[in-house]
């Protein structure tokens, strides 16, 4: 299964405070375990939210809103994508992790939609567009979310 972990941002990581050389370090070597274990698919930090825009659909319109966004608690400051044997083995991941934030913080995981997990929707024809997209490194079921 593959699951998202996301480091929730915290006001420091909102403020743009960057982490020190040595979380960074720490931060390799975690990413090289996850690699050698064949866990890692992909992971990167983000900026803050003020250099983001969000794009709300309301109808038939699409409206731009500017970064930054109030509600710390809600964003995200980073992320990885990993192959895991169960919800249960991720955590036991995230428990090994460094502490991504000085204070208090949270990573969250939450499970990536599979093809199967569309039922009847996700037709012959959408399961063959969606592996050759994922083949070429671009899965597509994000987008229909």
């Amino acid at each position: 299964m593959r699951v998202m972990v996301m480091v929730k941002a915290t006001e420091a990581s909102e403020a743009g405070a960057m982490p020190s050389e040595a979380l960074l370090t720490a931060m390799g070597r975690f990413n090289e375990e996850l690699a050698k274990a064949g866990v890692l698919l992909a992971g990167e930090g983000l900026h803050p939210s003020r250099k983001g825009v969000r794009v709300r659909f309301i109808g038939n319109s699409r409206t731009v809103v500017d970064g930054p966004f109030a509600e710390t608690r809600e964003l995200v400051a980073g992320y990885w994508l990993w192959q895991v044997r169960s919800l249960d083995e991720a955590v036991e991941w995230v428990k090994r992790c460094p502490k991504p934030h000085e204070g208090n913080c949270e990573i969250e995981i939450r499970p990536v939609f599979e093809a199967d997990d569309f039922g009847e929707a996700m037709t012959p024809e959408l399961r063959a567009q969606e592996e050759l997209l994922r083949s070429a490194g671009l899965g597509a079921e994000a987008g229909a979310r």
